[in-house]
């Protein structure tokens, strides 16, 4: 398997940088070809190798820089079957469309060749000015990428970067976006922004873990006048097959509850603002997300302050929750929240600040507020 990442973005954007460190230290160790394309003017430029639209240009650190020419797609095949190389990175320059060298890739006959991840390289002080003058090749770039690093924030203000990052989650609101200096990440940092979602699940999987293990402590049959006490519990899952429209057996007062509602259910969980109505009790139906991503700083009070709140019940049942968030003073201070219990501590430059709270009949809108106010 030959695995493909196109790195695409504007001249100056910051490209060679990190395609240096992407060989130097990322992918360091992998054989790796490098191909310069310049896939706006094919055919324009037959003057290169045109049996096989190969040229080696240079050797560097065990990667084979190399142009490709006239018919791409056939080149590319050619260079695999010639090198046989873990990965391809494609640098198309000129004012190529990222989805046409998408296509291109995904069009060879060769099914072993695959796009791993596309990187589009911005500018974070030119994205406004880029997306009116260039219009739809510029969102392109954006609209077809997995990541986009933006570049120049050592040198932006933050409302400059939000400005930015507000333009990209425009046009892509699913890619994860670099907006930490890339000479403050780690090779782990730049390779999970390759991949997205990552810590959304490792949470829910933990949530869903430390909830089957106390359902399997506290799972018992119920009858309507059940007073063994399991009520007491905190964060007890209490089971009812048979309620009747005035249930009274009392798990109407728990924070945390599920059960078969009928019509004219009066619990009151209608009530919730951001309630999800589950007549089951499947963790993994039951359990929401909720998270953002910031390049807004927050000091460690300030987080101690956001958890401490997090216990008082009007955010819904909080199960999990973890944080990365860049402090006043450049660091960073990451965090990990069970009920009752939280951690904080300083910790390596994330490629973004980010949080994710993980638990049932989340109120998103207060969350927001709580972080935001932070």
């Amino acid at each position: 398997m030959t695995k493909v990442n196109i790195i695409s973005g504007f001249l100056g954007a910051g490209k060679t940088t990190f395609i240096k460190r992407l060989i130097g230290e990322v992918f360091k160790g992998e054989k790796l070809v490098l191909i310069e394309n310049e896939f706006g003017e094919i055919g324009v430029d037959g003057g290169f190798l045109q049996d096989a639209g190969i040229e080696i240009t240079e050797m560097n650190s065990g990667c084979i820089c190399c142009s490709l020419v006239g018919d791409f797609t056939k080149a590319l095949e050619e260079t695999v079957k010639t090198y046989n190389p873990d990965r391809i990175i494609i640098e198309p320059s000129g004012v190529g469309k990222l989805s046409d060298v998408i296509a291109a890739v995904n069009n060879t006959e060769n099914e072993d060749i695959k796009v791993d991840s596309c990187i589009t390289v911005a500018d974070c002080t030119k994205c406004r000015m880029y997306r009116k003058n260039f219009g739809e090749f510029y969102e392109d770039q954006i609209l077809y990428s997995n990541c986009v690093l933006l570049t120049r924030t050592d040198k932006a203000t933050e409302e400059k970067i939000e400005q930015a990052v507000e333009i990209i989650r425009d046009i892509n609101k699913d890619a994860n976006i670099i907006t930490t200096h890339l000479d403050s990440l780690s090779k782990e940092s730049i390779l999970e922004a390759f991949t997205k979602g990552k810590m959304e699940e490792e949470l829910l999987s933990e949530a869903m873990h430390a909830h089957s293990e106390h359902e399997h402590h506290h799972h018992h049959e119920h009858d309507e006048h059940c007073d063994c006490g399991c009520h007491e519990h905190e964060h007890h899952e209490h089971h009812h097959h048979d309620h009747d429209e005035h249930c009274d057996c009392g798990c109407h007062e728990h924070e945390h509850h599920h059960h078969d509602h009928d019509e004219h259910c009066d619990c009151g969980c209608h009530d919730h603002e951001h309630h999800e109505h589950h007549h089951h009790h499947h963790a993994d139906e039951a359990f929401t997300s909720w998270g953002f991503e910031t390049v807004k700083k927050y000091t460690k009070e300030e987080i101690e302050n956001i958890l401490t709140e997090l216990d008082g019940g009007e955010y819904g049942m909080i199960l999990r929750s973890k944080g990365m968030l860049q402090s006043p003073d450049g660091g960073w201070v990451y965090f990990d929240y069970v009920p009752q219990e939280h951690d904080i501590r300083e910790g390596s430059a994330c490629y973004t600040g980010k949080v994710c709270v993980i638990g049932a009949e989340l109120c998103e809108e207060k969350l927001g507020e709580l972080f935001k106010r932070g």
